[in-house]
């Protein structure tokens, strides 16, 4: 019983490291958040640009 609690500990330590440097990594990049807007290219259906107020790319011409 004692071998199953060090693998978990091990398994949940490793998963707690990885899932910190990928917040870490988000932090630092600041990258635009894509998803359901698609991005700075995207049209509404009005043919409006939809832009993302947090998006530090918002003000950038879409190409």
């Amino acid at each position: 019983m004692a071998t199953l609690a060090a693998v978990f500990g091990v398994v949940a330590t490793a998963f707690a490291a990885a899932i910190a440097m990928m917040a870490v990594g988000v932090m630092l990049r600041r990258p635009c958040l894509r998803g359901s807007c698609g991005g700075p290219a995207i049209h509404g259906p009005d043919g409006v640009k939809i832009s993302c107020a947090t998006c530090p790319n918002r003000r950038r011409k879409a190409v």
